[in-house]
């Protein structure tokens, strides 16, 4: 007889998670494969998936680490094709990848505006596009995309990283009231303040990183382990009555 744990469990299953070579995104992929999902790894470097190949190989699962620029959706294509062609299915996409550029908006370059638009807007509906296309036909597939707790404010000098995460929110809504008649999830995590490389700026500015502690309840930084049970639980059976939400996981910084 199956229990409610039995329902979390990723058996069989394939996940396609991109920036998955460091901080959140190599957290995710890893609690994927623990849960029980086998792993396609995406990063512009093959050579910096080797670490997190290696951890999902160490619990038993199969990892294929694929080099893909997200931004171009001509490799997305690719990738997804290679993934389809390694196993046969993605029943799983985290759109993870995205970056960060800081500075006062009214010196903000247009190099910069594009850089952070095209790749945590652009790509992550490429990659939608792309995978979705395949799971509507399917008619079942989980796809959880990176928002951030700027998803619902605007932040101090990220113009374009805000605008980036508020988009991702609606997106997330958007293709979550189109394919859900078609057995598919689209839902987001908004991730608080997290020890990752877009936030090493922040940590090592004592007056901004005392102020953000002050405002934490949990009274601490996030990790890329915060964020396992969070995608596990929107990549697996039991949320399958959930569809478009963003889950906030930030040690209660939208609480305050």
């Amino acid at each position: 007889m199956s229990t409610i744990l039995d329902l979390f469990r990723l058996d069989d299953r394939v996940a396609v998670v991109t920036g998955a070579s460091f901080g959140l995104g190599r957290g995710m992929a890893e609690g994927l494969a623990e849960a029980g999902a086998d792993v396609v790894a995406v990063s512009r470097q093959r050579e910096n998936l080797r670490a997190v190949e290696r951890a999902i190989t160490a619990v038993g699962r199969r990892c294929l680490p694929i080099a893909c620029d997200v931004t171009a959706r001509s490799q997305v294509h690719a990738m997804v094709d290679q993934a389809y062609d390694h196993f046969g299915q993605v029943d799983i996409l985290v759109n993870n990848a995205g970056i960060i550029r800081r500075a006062p908006s009214v010196e903000y370059s247009e190099e910069d505006w594009r850089a952070v638009l095209d790749l945590n807007l652009d790509g992550v509906w490429y990659c939608c596009q792309e995978v979705g296309r395949r799971m509507v036909e399917r008619k079942r597939g989980k796809i959880t995309n990176i928002a951030s707790v700027i998803s619902f404010s605007g932040g101090v000098f990220i113009p374009a990283y805000a605008a980036s995460k508020g988009a991702v929110a609606q997106l997330t809504r958007a293709l979550a009231n189109e394919w859900a008649p078609h057995g598919v999830h689209v839902n987001a995590i908004a991730p608080g303040y997290c020890v990752t490389a877009n936030t090493e700026a922040l940590r090592n500015d004592p007056d901004r990183s005392q102020a953000l502690m002050a405002r934490i309840p949990a009274g601490r930084w996030g990790l890329p382990d915060d964020l396992k049970g969070a995608v596990v639980f929107l990549a697996s059976d039991a949320s399958d009555y959930v569809h478009g939400h963003l889950l906030v996981v930030d040690g209660g910084w939208m609480a305050r």
